[in-house]
Parts: structure tokens; sequence; C-alpha cells
């Protein structure tokens, strides 16, 4: 239970008393805010307890006080403490005849004791509340996972009942109850399959509340009912059912999300076990990459023994042309398709694997490969060494494309662990997007920042931006005054020493301090802006690299 004006004004350490409001202090606290503001409302949101000492208010006159409660009340605080023994000896009669009339609960604040031990309170009540619901959500995770792989999805449902104390129903894909928990919801559930049918038009995952499901053997018995679609495909094959008498808390939440994956496994693996394990690969894959290591344990179980522990890697295969090909274009060998790549590739990995005694996750995500395997094993070598033969067999560039965009890519992420495993999907990503743009079959992460970063700069934006940068400079020394773009890469390259970039010239360092003022009077930048200068070498670099 989040904290209330109750268990505050119960606190033995606060000493708080009630002075108008005893029949409202069950109304629960979000938070406890201080300010002597005349008109508090526009910085508050609802729920507070507002602690003041009147320093800006007339307290005394009634009127004023009457509009002062009105106006918080209207603004959803939940009550309002008094500092006494500050401003006032005690509080003045006008604040409570005014807080009475409006039923705000107003508590009296003796002198020792200070707001900070207030606002202290209701963090320390509102965090061991948060506490508590992630912990109960943890342990209905467990048993519904139990109940799962023991009594399958009745026994789920069963679980999920209990825990959201109201009941739980499972429809097929053709919108039909297939089961329900308890017995007696069977009713109520049955007059859903309209609304069920209407969420299985929407692309899955989707969700929706349906009120008011009044029970005509229960009259008076309403409750709120959600419903969740059920599968990791476009429609969904199945959904979900849970009626409850009120909005889910924290700790429910966690119960029918938990449910709703454990289902969505469930349902799957009908398919053929095939598709199953690869949905649970997928599945398993998601909550890694959203975060969420400890609920990738509890779903996998011991099917990847310690992969989901140690160390890995995550390896993104792409067969997607980066770009269309020109219909000029030569065609890549009949037989060899990029896709059958992706499917090679997984039997490769898959093969080392096996014979190593490894574990590998493997998931397929259209033109895509996702491989989560374990660093320095079998599997990772075996990618690498793939993808060196595959290059080694390339041919050359065709002039048309400019690359053979029709082959596979490889990205490889740094070494991760579990919490880390978004962070190395996307160093895949950003290995895959080199390698592509190098025209490398594979590149491995851990590589990119040995090498340098000008071939990063071979992109058609970076040059117009180059071009157009120094284009003021190539047409100055087009005409023959000076030699300006010269100069500036000299003296850049000495770091602005004047006279070793003069040297290097074979000019006074004076004519070179003339023609750099005048780089900065053309491009009309400041040559000592260390930003300006990067960008200038980088341009050079980009349009006639040295």
């Amino acid at each position: 239970m989040p904290p209330t004006l109750a268990s505050l004004v119960h606190h033995s350490a606060l000493k708080l008393t009630v002075r108008a409001g005893k029949d409202r202090l069950d109304v629960p606290v979000r938070w406890a805010h201080v300010s002597e503001l005349a008109d508090p409302v526009p910085y508050m949101e609802g729920g507070e307890l507002l602690l003041i000492t009147a320093l800006k208010l007339d307290a005394e006159d009634g009127e004023a006080m009457r509009r002062y409660v009105k106006r918080l009340v209207g603004a959803g605080v939940v009550g309002l403490g008094f500092a006494v023994g500050v401003n006032y000896d005690d509080i003045p009669e006008a604040l409570v005849a005014a807080a009475r009339q409006e039923g705000l609960p107003l508590l009296e604040v003796p002198r020792r004791t200070p707001f900070l031990a207030i606002s202290k309170a209701v963090s320390a009540a509102i965090a061991a509340d948060q506490y508590r619901s992630v912990t109960a959500g943890f342990a209905a995770q467990r048993e519904l996972t139990w109940r799962a792989l023991t009594d399958g999805p009745e026994g789920l449902l069963a679980a999920l009942a209990g825990q959201v104390d109201g009941w739980a129903a499972l429809y097929d894909a053709s919108g039909a109850l297939v089961a329900t928990a308890p017995a007696w919801a069977g009713r109520r559930a049955a007059r859903l399959t309209a609304d069920v049918q209407r969420l299985r038009e929407r692309p899955a995952p989707a969700s929706s509340v349906v009120g008011g499901t009044e029970d005509p053997g229960r009259p008076g018995n309403a409750d709120r009912v959600e419903l969740h679609s059920l599968g990791t495909s476009r429609r969904p094959r199945s959904a979900l059912a849970v009626g409850t008498a009120a909005a889910p808390g924290t700790a429910e939440r966690y119960a029918v999300h938990s449910a709703i994956a454990l289902l969505t496994l469930i349902t799957e693996r009908s398919t053929s076990l095939h598709e199953a394990g690869l949905r649970i690969d997928a599945a398993v894959l998601r909550m890694l990459l959203a975060g969420e290591p400890d609920h990738a344990r509890t779903v996998a179980g011991d099917l990847y023994g310690g992969l989901l522990d140690a160390p890995f890697r995550i390896i993104l295969a792409d067969s997607t042309p980066a770009k269309p090909r020109p219909a000029s274009a030569v065609a890549p060998p009949a037989g060899d398709p990029a896709g059958n790549r992706l499917d090679t590739l997984a039997e490769v990995v898959e093969s080392a694997a096996a014979r190593s005694g490894e574990s590998v996750l493997v998931v397929p995500e259209g033109e895509r490969l996702v491989v989560l395997a374990t660093d320095g094993g079998a599997a990772v070598t075996a990618c690498v060494e793939y993808a060196a033969s595959l290059e080694a067999a390339r041919p050359a560039p065709d002039p048309m494309t400019g690359g053979d965009e029709e082959g596979l890519v490889v990205g490889l992420s740094a070494p991760s662990g579990p919490i880390a495993a978004s962070g190395a999907y996307k160093q895949a990503e950003q290995a895959l997007s080199v390698a592509r743009r190098r025209g490398r079959v594979c590149v491995e992460h851990e590589h990119l920042a040995a090498g340098s970063v000008l071939p990063l700069l071979a992109d058609d934006a970076v040059r117009a931006f180059a071009d157009g940068l120094l284009r003021a400079l190539h047409d100055h020394d087009a005409t023959g005054r000076g030699d300006l773009v010269a100069s500036l890469r000299a003296w850049l390259s000495r770091h602005g020493q004047w006279d070793a970039a003069a040297a290097d010239l074979g000019v006074h360092r004076h004519t070179l301090r003339y023609r750099m003022r005048r780089v900065e009077e053309i491009l009309g930048r400041s040559l000592d802006d260390p930003d300006v200068r990067m960008e200038l070498w980088l341009a050079l670099k980009t349009t006639s690299p040295t």
C-alpha cells in the first residue's frame, strides 16, 4: 500500500495532529511538497500533501482562506500540513474552518518536526511500496512459469487469476473460448468473443480495455477486463482476457505481462517444434535487448546452458542490397543467391557449436540473421572463417554498382554480457554498416577503433560538404592570386607553427601569415577556433588526402 495521511499521522516520530478532515485520512499520498506561494496550484499534479508555514498568506482572513483551500482541493491536493510556532503559534481558525468546509484534511506540524522529516517519511514509504510490488511481481513470475511448465495453459490461468484477484481466460486463433479460471468466469469470458475478434483485426501486439461485464448470476458485480493479443506474427494467434475489480497495480501488472510472454510461447509451440524453438529464441533475444536478462533466464531455463551468463558476441548478418541494382548491372551468379547465404551461415555456426558442445542462439529476422554465440567459441570462429572464404571469392567491384552489394555482410559486436546485450546489438549494427560501406564481407566492432577515421568519410554528403567549404579558396587560387589551399594544408599539418610551415612552403613566415588572414577573410571563419581547424583539415583530407 502507498503511504496515506493516516499512516503519516500514526508515524510516531512526526507527531502530527489532525485539525480537520479526520474522515478522509485514508487517501494515498503521492508526494510531500513545500510551497509558500499564495497560489501553488500551477505547480501541483494532484495527490500531494502540501506543507506550509503561511509565510505569504493572511491565514486569519476567512474569505482568503476559503479561496486558497478551494483552489487546493480543485488541484487534487490531498492534505495540508501547517507548521505551528513559525509564523503562527497555532493554526488560525479561519484556515481550520475553510479546511472543514471543503473537506480537506488539515494536519498540525509541531515546530520540532521539520518538513524534511515528513518528505523523507513519504519517500521511504513510496520506495518500500514499490519494492514490495516489484518483489511480488518477480515471485508471481516464478509461480506462473512453474505452473506453465507443470500444468500447461490451464494451470497458468489459475495462477494468474489468483495473482490479480480476479479471473483469466484464453481464446484460440478463431476467437473461441479455450479455458477460464476460475470456472465461474466462463459466462463472462464467453460474452467477450466479439471484442476478441476486433482485437485480432489489429496488428500484434495489441490490447484493449472492456468495462462493465456484469455477471447476470452475480448482480452488481461488474469488473474491468483487459484483452491482450498473443503471438509473434502480424496477426495474433490467440488472446488473453484478465478481469479485475480495478486497474491492476504494479505487482499485478508484472504477473499479466509474464503470463502474456509465457502464453505466447505456449501457443506458438503448437505449430511445430522447430518453429517453437525459433520463437523461444526470438523471445529470449528480445528480453535481452530490452534489458531484462532475468526474465530471459527465467524463460530460457537450461535451454542454452551457460550462454546467457558467459561473455558472448552478437553477430548480425544482412543480405539486403544497400541500394537498388541498376537495370544494366550484371546479376549475381545463378545458384548463389545472397538469401541462401543466411541459411548457410546459420548452418555453419549451429554445426560448429554442436561439434564443440556449445550453445548458440540463432534468430532469423527477414533478410537478417541474429546470432548470439560464446565469445572465443567455435561458432564465432566458424562465422569469421566463413566470411573470410566469401571475402576471398568475392569478385572485383562492379563499376555500375560500386561493389558486390548482393553479397552477405556481417557485423560482430565486441564481447559482452546479458546486461549490455542492447549495446552489443548496436555495435554489431555499426560494424555491419561499416562493412557495407567499405565493401567488406565481415567487420568486427573491436577493429573499428584500430583503423583510421578517414575511410569513413568516403561519403557523397561528406565530400559535398568539403567541396563547398573549400570552393572559395580553390576559386581564389585559380585566378593565380596565391596558393591558399596549399598554405592552409601546410599550416594545419604543422599545428599552426609558422616557421615550420613557411619552411615547408619555401616562403617567409610573414607571407604565410598574410595568406592565413586571407583564408579567414574569404571563409568568414576564425582559424583560432579548434572546430574550424578540424573541419578544414577533414575537408582537405577528404578532397585530396595525403
